[in-house]
């Protein structure tokens, strides 16, 4: 029996593997940041930095892999979706750069002054990354006008009121990623005070799930088609409906306060239908509507030479990823850290 192995499908998965873990890894670390003006304690904001100290940094791994696998095996639309997007790529880039710097610079800081200054510098950098990410998607999502083989719209294409709905979106969910973290890794006054802030975020981030998804259909009528047209929605509607039911139970866990684990996990698994869904509208494009993978697509020759690469390295990474996670596992108090 012969099996068919498309790997332009292989590497648009792995890709999306990468992104997702990337979102879902560092979107804790900027959702830190983004509840970080709401504790403005120096001793809260220790703690809170300290929980993603030891691993926050090969967090960006992720993001690199995506960037760069996108140029190498889909190098059109790397082409197209760039010029698109630039001003978008260079805020996030150094919102992430800011972010990054704060991270090591505020445990310096000598005077009252330099202290606020990297604080909302970490601050600042989290909302930036994690808001012009969500533009990005957005942009995406609302069609890249393409003429031929190359970017045929305007500079500000990106700025639109969907793509600040996105935008505010990823912010929100970041902000229930670091909440939820944060409720799993501490402990006293503090994690009441996360709990709290992840129950409102909790519904904030299902709603705007519900806006996002209530609007993307009516952006293009493929669109509209995937998710309305008879027979599709039966086989479309249990991601919807698992959203409805994960979100339910993410309140009922964090109101009952049984497992601090368990809202950080359901998180994870919401921002997961989340992508499924996302895939189920774009599919099979790569730019919507307009370039599909297999236009984007690299020669085979160089998809699977790379594929080969990709599938020895990406597994060292998981395992060494995982293994940081292992070893500072576990529940952290005021005055412990790592600097």
């Amino acid at each position: 029996m012969e099996i068919s192995f498309d790997l332009t499908v292989a590497w648009a998965l792995l890709l999306a593997f990468a992104v997702y873990v990337y979102v879902v890894l560092d979107g804790f670390d900027l959702g830190i940041g983004i509840l970080y003006p709401f504790f403005p304690d120096k001793e809260d904001r220790d703690l809170m930095m300290n929980t993603v100290a030891p691993v926050w940094d090969g967090n960006e791994t992720w993001l690199v892999l995506g960037g760069g696998g996108l140029f190498a095996a889909f190098p059109l639309a790397y082409a197209i979706i760039m010029p698109a997007t630039y001003p978008l790529i260079i805020a996030m880039l150094l919102g992430l750069v800011f972010r990054g710097v704060a991270f090591e610079f505020r445990w310096r800081a000598s005077t009252a002054f330099s202290r606020w200054f990297w604080d909302w510098a970490f601050i600042g950098g989290s909302v930036v990354a994690a808001l012009t990410q969500g533009m990005i998607l957005g942009t995406l999502l609302q069609g890249i006008e393409v003429d031929g083989r190359a970017y045929g719209g305007g500079f500000f294409d990106w700025l639109t009121p969907f793509t600040l709905l996105c935008g505010v979106a990823v912010v929100t969910g970041y902000g229930l990623l670091g909440a939820t973290w944060l409720n799993w890794r501490v402990e006293g006054d503090i994690q009441r005070r996360v709990r709290a802030f992840a129950k409102v975020l909790s519904f904030a981030t299902a709603g705007f799930i519900g806006a996002v998804s209530l609007a993307t259909p009516f952006l293009e009528q493929a669109y509209f088609d995937r998710w309305f047209e008879w027979p599709a929605i039966l086989q479309v509607s249990p991601i919807p409906l698992l959203v409805i039911g994960l979100v339910l139970l993410l309140a009922r866990t964090l109101y009952t306060e049984r497992g601090d684990w368990l809202p950080f996990i359901i998180t994870l698994s919401l921002f997961g239908l989340c992508f499924l869904g996302l895939g189920v509208s774009m599919w099979p494009y790569v730019i919507p509507t307009e370039v599909t993978l297999w236009d984007a697509a690299s020669p085979y020759k160089s998809q699977l030479f790379m594929f080969v690469g990709a599938a020895v390295l990406v597994p060292i990474i998981l395992g060494y990823t995982a293994y940081a996670y292992w070893v500072f596992r576990g529940k952290m108090q005021h005055g412990e850290g790592y600097h």
